[in-house]
């Protein structure tokens, strides 16, 4: 599966009706930029109690879960391109583009998005 084929079908799973013109402040995109930090935060969160209680050992389990919630990350990050009219791919190829010139150029440490 490509990230087009991703984004065209997790949109059709979508459950609020975006307005005519999609602004920062429609709510559908509010819900997905909120939901995209809520989702993020839970892997940070399942993380921070592997490290907490078990020394930073990882079961299997927890990948599954960890895996899962790094598909609900995937499903608003496609959504937010898609409210946007990004193509997800598009947006993929662009970051590797990006790593790899930082990377040719010595830069890939540091900070800023134009280093």
């Amino acid at each position: 599966m490509t990230f087009d084929e991703y984004q065209k079908q997790a949109i059709t799973t979508e459950l609020m009706e975006r307005g005519k013109d999609v602004s920062a402040n429609d709510p559908a995109m509010v819900a997905k930029v909120l939901g995209l930090v809520g989702e993020a935060g839970e892997v940070a969160e399942k993380f921070k109690k592997i490290v907490r209680d078990k020394k930073g050992v990882i079961s299997d389990e927890e990948k599954t879960e960890i895996a899962k919630e790094l598909g609900d990350v995937l499903w608003y990050l496609s959504a937010i391109s898609d409210y946007l009219e990004v193509n997800l791919e598009e947006v993929a190829k662009t970051n590797l583009n990006k790593l790899f010139d930082r990377r040719e150029r010595g830069k890939a440490r540091g900070s800023g998005d134009n280093r």
